[in-house]
């Protein structure tokens, strides 16, 4: 891992549905910014329900029909080299957020956020989770993921002029 670059995680339970969509908007809008050379970006997963496979099908079809490509990803767990390794840590929901606190070690307990904390015009803090709605729920996901996207790209971009 470049150690010169910001290094993002982005978390959900399984790591098939809200956290690959995060890190496949948040790639493909860093791509457009340019900003390859400023950030590292992953997705894991608090369990491993999903190692190793693809994310859901719902999930890269709705995010294929809004430009993002998802299928280079595969799921994996948070380990604990993560907490050490990323500069941010971003959970998808309260659930998730506790599974992270609880596992991460005191020294890296403010690399862990809320992911929806940048976007606090949205109005809420939790990104919920689409693997049993319907096709609105992966619609819903992807208009929080990219304000959320735009607002964490835009504060640490602020952050390293200061």
């Amino acid at each position: 891992m470049s150690e010169d670059r910001i290094k993002v995680l982005f978390v959900c339970m399984g790591n098939i549905c809200r956290s690959p969509t995060a890190e496949g908007v948040f790639r493909a809008l860093v791509e457009q910014r340019q900003l390859q050379h400023v950030f590292h970006i992953d997705s894991a997963g608090t369990h491993a329900f999903h190692v190793g496979e693809e994310p859901d099908p719902r999930a890269q079809k709705a995010a294929s029909e809004r430009g993002y490509d998802l299928s280079g990803i595969r799921a994996r767990k948070v380990i604990y080299g993560d907490f050490e390794d990323f500069d941010h840590i971003l959970a998808m929901d309260s659930e998730n957020f506790a599974i992270l606190t609880e596992a991460c070690p005191e020294e890296h307990q403010h690399k862990v956020h809320y992911f929806m904390d940048f976007a606090p015009h949205v109005g809420e803090r939790d990104v919920p989770d689409p693997y049993y709605g319907g096709r609105y729920g992966f619609e819903r996901v992807l208009d929080m993921v990219e304000e959320a996207s735009i607002g964490f790209i835009n504060h640490t971009l602020e952050k390293q002029k200061s």
